[in-house]
């Protein structure tokens, strides 16, 4: 009997593992037409639900008021609105609350990646003696509930320790509470736990100090983590309703999040709906755009190749 190598190979990887249909029946044009079909229309229900809101969304933002309420499925029936977008813009003034929500969010990044690779680094990097009891209290703050802590917060920024200086009506309010994340320091702390630690003692013999070691060795390595923090600081700065509400009482510094319900009440339905498009491009732009980060981050290792 003449074996065939590659023949014999091929038949045992085939046969290496369990598999739900086998070779001989993925043959038959019943199973495999089957199988296909149920994984193309598994495929297309996936696209409307995920991306089905948003594109009706877009299309209602540009679609006359009369026309989304008579015929809320249909395809421009009578004719684009395109003056809801400048409508929105300019007369609802959005293009205001816009930048406010923009300035909390690049306010509210900064503190968190700062706070988050800071501390991750002195936890992991550093490690000092006490740290496994501050990663202790840290994981034991995630399972307070955040509407607990909302009485004690508003009361530290009314009345600050030390500053004696209120930070209601100040962007202030915002930043600071937004910074003190556990989750994300958590996060960064066990990406840094996964990198070698054989290029922090190179870098230590050849004289780096803690700060270079930080700037120069551990941030250029945890690009996927940063990626994957600035999609979250920004996405629920973005969203952040209750506690802007409460600290930011000044309508001229509110953000979308918070002007958007009253808006709701003084505009037509086609204006209000472009203003809603308007408010959710960021977030939708922002994750293309750090999606490769935010896939390869989420993973927590992966840092280095080789």
């Amino acid at each position: 009997m003449i074996v065939v190598p590659g023949r014999r190979r091929a038949r045992s990887v085939e046969g290496s593992g369990p598999a739900l249909i086998g070779p001989d029946e993925w043959r038959r044009a019943r199973v495999r037409w089957g199988f296909g079909g149920a994984q193309v229309l598994l495929l297309i229900g996936l696209i409307v639900i995920g991306l089905g809101p948003l594109v009706w969304l877009a299309k209602s933002a540009i679609t006359p008021t009369n026309d989304t309420i008579t015929y809320p499925m249909a395809l421009f029936p009578h004719g684009a609105a395109w003056s809801n977008l400048h409508e929105a813009w300019s007369n609802v003034q959005v293009g205001k609350y816009f930048w406010n929500t923009v300035v909390l969010a690049i306010g509210s990044w900064f503190a968190q990646v700062f706070v988050a690779t800071t501390a991750g680094f002195a936890l992991s990097v550093l490690r000092p003696a006490y740290a496994k009891v501050i990663t202790a209290l840290l994981l034991t703050t995630l399972f307070v509930p955040a509407v607990v802590l909302l009485v004690p917060l508003y009361v530290e920024i009314v009345h600050p320790p030390l500053i004696h200086h209120s930070f209601i009506d100040s962007y202030w309010a915002v930043w600071l509470p937004a910074g003190a994340s556990a989750f994300n320091v958590v996060l960064v702390a066990r990406f840094f736990d996964n990198l070698p630690r054989e290029i922090f003692e190179a870098a230590r013999i050849d004289g780096a100090g803690p700060f270079r070691l930080f700037w120069s060795v551990v941030l250029p390595m945890s690009k996927p983590i940063l990626g994957v923090v600035s999609v979250f600081a920004v996405l629920a700065s973005w969203k952040d309703f209750l506690w802007p509400l409460l600290v930011l009482t000044n309508p001229d510094e509110q953000p979308l999040s918070v002007r958007l319900p009253q808006i709701q009440s003084q505009t037509s339905l086609g204006v209000f709906l472009a203003a809603l498009f308007i408010a959710s491009l960021v977030p939708i732009i922002g994750f293309l755009i750090f999606q490769r980060s935010f896939l390869r981050g989420t993973g927590l290792g992966g840092a280095i190749k080789g």
